[in-house]
């Protein structure tokens, strides 16, 4: 059993990515993908909608594999209103944040405090990097501050923070935020660092594919010193209890 949380459609190369996500699927027996669309760093509000409309497309052909986050930019002043849409109307079953504003922005409580009504997970971009760090990329004190602001908010934080030595200790102790290694994370131990500083209990399996990074994240999983059962919620288990999925139909 596996289940993929961090999987996107690039604007532009749509059709590409989406069977790039679908071969991948194929040869590596994945059973449910989590997508989001993205393009620019930020999106006005009819690129929002395209983007959320090519995910919707992509679930809707695969209903039962695919499941799809909402894209939001948080400065848009309609952002709950296509949040509710996508989420009521269309099954969407989770927010995608990447770097339109720092996560811990005030224009980001709002979504949080919807987030909390529907019951559904945030996930959050969270990536540092010694050059070229993007003008609202948020760090791990973000989502912390996000977190502790929100104290019953599910937040999902990527990437293990990019660096986990730095970015994990932020959020340590904030139950209410989960993490993926999806994406660049291709130290070997960095799961095995992840799990003795939080648990396995809130890891979750990304990849950021369709590219190399979904071989570089199964790479992990798979040889990682892990017990058996700390493998199989990293690999599923956690996904299920996170987004309330129902684990007898993803099997």
């Amino acid at each position: 059993m596996l289940i993929d949380v961090h999987t996107h459609l690039w604007k532009g190369i749509e059709a590409q990515c989406r069977q790039g996500i679908l071969d991948m699927c194929d040869s590596f027996g994945i059973d449910k993908v989590l997508v989001s669309s993205l393009g620019g760093y930020q999106p006005d509000p009819e690129e929002i909608r395209y983007l959320n409309d090519q995910t919707y497309g992509f679930m809707k052909e695969h209903p039962g594999l695919v499941e799809g986050y909402c894209y939001l930019n948080p400065r848009h002043p309609d952002a709950l209103t296509e949040l509710r849409r996508r989420v009521e109307d269309q099954g969407m079953c989770g927010v995608k944040l990447w770097v339109a504003t720092f996560c811990d922005d005030p224009l980001v409580d709002p979504i949080a405090e919807q987030c909390v009504s529907y019951g559904i997970p945030m996930l959050v971009h969270a990536f540092y990097k010694a050059v070229d760090q993007l003008p609202c990329e948020s760090l791990g004190e973000n989502v912390a501050n996000l977190a502790r602001r929100h104290p019953d908010a599910k937040i999902l934080m990527a990437h293990l923070g990019a660096d986990c030595l730095r970015e994990m200790r932020m959020v340590k102790d904030c139950k209410n935020v989960w993490l993926d290694f999806s994406g660049s994370i291709s130290h070997a131990d960095d799961l095995e660092y992840a799990v003795r500083l939080v648990g396995a209990d809130r890891l979750l399996f990304g990849s950021d594919m369709p590219d190399l990074a979904f071989q570089c994240s199964y790479g992990q999983l798979i040889e990682a010193d892990l017990t058996p059962e700390d493998r199989e919620k990293i690999a599923w288990k956690n996904a299920v209890r996170l987004f309330g999925f129902d684990g007898e139909a993803v099997k």
